[in-house]
């Protein structure tokens, strides 16, 4: 079932909003909601096959643990 939600925003995002909506030929309520949904998708955790691979990566869980050991003694550089 769908539901309907309220979404205040200046009018400089408004109009970008609307912009990007017109130049993927959707409507605006759909453009955020597929913007989200992207969104979402990109920075939930890793599933459960992604988890797996990491798991049985040795290399990388071994850099993994340098990297946090390193990372609590305050060595190396950080972005």
């Amino acid at each position: 079932m769908t539901k309907t939600i309220t979404l205040r925003v200046d009018d400089k995002i408004y109009k970008m909003l609307k912009e990007h909506a017109k130049i993927e030929n959707r409507s605006l309520s759909n453009f955020i909601e597929t913007a989200t949904l992207n969104y979402m998708e990109e920075t939930d955790l890793v599933d459960e096959f992604e988890m797996m691979e990491i798991i049985q990566n040795e290399t990388l869980i071994k850099r993994i643990k340098k990297g946090s050991k390193d990372a609590k003694e305050k060595r190396g550089r950080f972005a």
